[in-house]
């Protein structure tokens, strides 16, 4: 079990940046964390995510139009960008993945549950992310304000892929930001059976 300074990492502490500090994260930091990520567990092994990290100032004025307005600021300042996308194909790679099970048959014949299986999985891999990207020190902000169509026809346009949300990666500024959000508590969001 993880002590408080754990928790406190991952979740009682940790914030959203509004800002972001001039500090680059290195190719292997986000090796690191991708390798991390892929140890969670999806249904079958499924593994549908697929990320593009955007670190250079042409990939991030291809993505600018399609970001709201809102977030331009915010996302651009960030050091990494993170397309959370999934393949809506991620059936081809079970026989690799899941070598024990006849998993491919059932996603290729059933295109709507193929899609409802590699949105599911692939943002759960996405949170897997966030708490990964904690874990190793980073801060995250997480954003759907933007336009999908945009960003899959700027980046995934070869891949057949589809963008999902987007994180952004860095070391937040934390001075300055305003109190935490309030949650549900647990007799709202909860219920025991």
């Amino acid at each position: 079990m993880l002590d408080e300074s754990g928790l406190d990492l991952l979740f009682q502490k940790a914030r959203t940046p509004r800002r972001w500090m001039a500090r680059p994260i290195e190719t292997d930091v986000l090796r690191r964390l991708y390798d991390l990520v892929s140890l969670g567990p999806t249904s079958g092994n499924c593994s549908p995510a697929r990320f593009v990290f955007i670190t250079e100032s042409e990939g991030r004025e291809r993505l600018r139009p399609a970001l709201s307005a809102g977030n331009v600021n915010r996302v651009m300042g960030a050091p990494v960008i993170t397309i959370v996308a999934h393949d809506p194909l991620f059936f081809d790679q079970l026989p690799r993945l899941s070598p024990n099970e006849e998993l491919r048959s059932w996603f290729a014949a059933d295109v709507g549950l193929a899609e409802e299986t590699a949105f599911r999985n692939g943002t759960l891999q996405g949170g897997y992310m966030i708490t990964a990207a904690r874990a190793l020190g980073l801060d995250v902000l997480p954003v759907s304000g933007f336009d999908q169509s945009l960003v899959e026809d700027a980046f995934l346009a070869d891949t057949g892929w589809r963008a999902n949300f987007l994180l952004c990666l860095g070391y937040g500024d934390t001075e300055h930001l305003p109190p935490r959000a309030p949650r549900l508590a647990f007799e709202e969001a909860c219920r025991k059976l």
